[in-house]
């Protein structure tokens, strides 16, 4: 890619599959491509295929047998790998916990804003460590998530009778352990609506990469903050995300189409202007 090329011929849609949603099997015509980057390897094999004849690509977090921990999720070569498939859009699927009452479990939230509390993780392609990318990046991120593609979101969900909040806050925690109950009440004392342990710094490097990048949040528990409410745990996790992948996938299923029939230039060329007015070069 180099210098991260953000030119922009048609929509080519990459979804990164979250917990539950790690073997998402949707696409058409599916083939297996193993990559490298100068990051290092993404979690898994990109899984390129067509919805309703959009090109996709789909991507597992965590790996399909889910064996990467959020720490150890390599971001980086994830969100470079998809970028050099060509990707322009991203729809990512992350289980969440809800830090409020009327974001009942089963709910989609199309958050946003982030709030990020991790401690561990590379926050940018620019390290200074890889030629590829000179410079030093210091990008806007007032609003992290395209706002034109949660639109498309929201209408598809609500054309499918999906339950589905227009927006929220996730507060992005290191994890792999979940919150204690003093966290938990501090942050909904923040403004925090969700909380997970993956958005940061993903939602960054689509940023950096001049994509289009949108998430589709499932809660599937109240975390701990909630008196009198079964603690969250990964069995309740993971059912509730059972009963509930279906509204992510047909959400997907519908979107994808409707994406790909729209004209996107402007968008492409706002975020890749942004991009470039982001990065401080070095003087030679």
């Amino acid at each position: 890619m180099g210098q991260m090329e953000l030119g922009f011929s048609g929509s080519l849609i990459g979804i990164i599959g979250g917990t539950g949603l790690d073997d998402l099997d949707i696409l058409e015509g599916r083939t297996e491509k193993y990559v490298d980057t100068p990051y290092g390897k993404p979690s898994d094999a990109l899984i390129l295929g067509k919805i309703k004849n959009v090109d996709c690509v789909l991507l597992s977090r965590h790996g399909r047998h889910h064996t990467l921990m959020p720490s150890s999720v390599n971001y980086r070569a994830n969100m470079w790998a998809l970028k050099e498939e060509g990707c322009t859009h991203l729809l990512a699927t992350t289980a969440c916990g809800s830090l409020r009452e009327e974001i009942q479990p089963g709910d989609i939230v199309i958050i946003d804003q982030f709030i990020d509390r991790t401690t561990k993780r590379h926050l940018t392609f620019y390290d200074g460590n890889h030629s590829c990318l000179p410079g030093v990046c210091h990008v806007s991120m007032a609003e992290p998530f395209c706002a034109k593609t949660r639109e498309v979101l929201m209408d598809v969900a609500k054309k499918l009778g999906i339950k589905c909040h227009s927006k929220g806050t996730v507060i992005t925690i290191e994890g792999p352990r979940f919150s204690s109950r003093a966290e938990s009440l501090m942050f909904r004392s923040w403004g925090a609506d969700v909380i997970n342990m993956t958005t940061v710094p993903e939602v960054i490097f689509a940023k950096e990469a001049g994509i289009c990048y949108a998430s589709i949040a499932m809660a599937t528990d109240y975390d701990c903050w909630k008196e009198h409410e079964e603690m969250v745990s990964v069995d309740k996790v993971l059912k509730t995300l059972k009963e509930n992948a279906n509204k992510a996938t047909s959400l997907l299923l519908t979107t994808i189409p409707q994406i790909g029939s729209m004209d996107w230039a402007e968008t492409m060329q706002n975020l890749k202007n942004s991009v470039q007015l982001s990065v401080i070069l070095p003087k030679h």
